[in-house]
């Protein structure tokens, strides 16, 4: 049987401190604060990772909530030990049915490490990291006050998840604002997505890619060893290899995009 992921002693304060801030702004219309991400998948990194957490209202939350909650959540106000916070704020009607749409009320990033960022209009946003994070949140989401994960979140349609990864890849594959490290992880999750249909963790993941394909097995093991390092010390990757593998999850990716839809995979 399978444990359940408790959060870090290191986050475990700030995680209190979120949800009693957030309860005391929300009030009745609270539904639902869940801790989702590397969190939820029991690879939180301390130094390392973000703390992203997802937010459940009611339809009836008084828009002026909002910026309270925010001003409320950011750092330093409530001083984010990790390095950042990426908190989403989904309307209960929204969060509860399957959607390849962002849809969120309010997406905060926050934090040491972290630009400020604060958007109320999910137009702004590329949707497809709201479609992966709804569907490892759906997954695996851990539950820091409200009721079961499933009946909040609906898990998003397969072929909306291999829409968002096609996006994702191909952002990665650009390189603008990800660590090498973190592009060549996420890649590995994608593929282990693909071939099984759910989320791992990435190191998970990075083992289940390098051990069915040699090929690849130096570079991931680089990526393994730079993913143990604080954000301002990752090692270099070299951009030839990384471009290489991310070329292959992309296929691998249109492969299974394919086989959803009913037709040949692409040679």
């Amino acid at each position: 049987m399978s444990r359940t992921p408790v959060p870090p002693r290191e986050v475990r304060p700030y995680l209190d401190e979120l949800v009693h801030r957030t309860r005391a702004v929300c009030g009745p219309h609270l539904v639902s604060v869940l801790a989702v991400g590397s969190l939820a998948l029991g690879d939180y990194r301390h130094g390392r990772s973000d703390v992203d957490v997802t937010v459940v209202v009611d339809r009836s939350l008084p828009r002026r909530a909002l910026p309270e909650l925010a001003g409320a959540l950011a750092h330093p106000a409530l001083p984010c030990p990790a390095a950042g916070l990426e908190l989403v704020v989904y309307p209960a009607d929204f969060a509860g049915r399957p959607s390849g749409g962002a849809g969120y009320l309010m997406d905060l990033n926050t934090g040491p490490s972290l630009p400020e960022r604060v958007s109320h209009d999910p137009g702004e946003s590329p949707a497809f990291w709201y479609v992966l994070d709804r569907s490892v949140a759906h997954q695996a989401g851990l539950p820091l006050f409200g009721g079961p994960v499933r009946d909040v979140i609906a898990a998003p349609e397969r072929a909306a998840v291999l829409t968002a990864l096609r996006a994702s890849v191909r952002e990665h594959a650009e390189g603008e604002g990800h660590a090498a490290d973190n592009r060549v992880l996420n890649g590995c999750r994608s593929v282990v997505y693909c071939r099984t249909g759910r989320w791992f963790a990435k190191r998970g993941a990075a083992g289940i890619v390098a051990a069915s394909e040699a090929g690849f097995r130096p570079l991931i093991a680089d990526a393994l060893r730079s993913f143990e390092r604080p954000r301002e010390s990752v090692l270099a990757l070299p951009g030839a290899a990384v471009g290489d593998f991310l070329d292959w999850v992309a296929g691998r990716v249109d492969e299974a995009a394919a086989a959803e839809g009913g037709h040949d995979a692409p040679a």
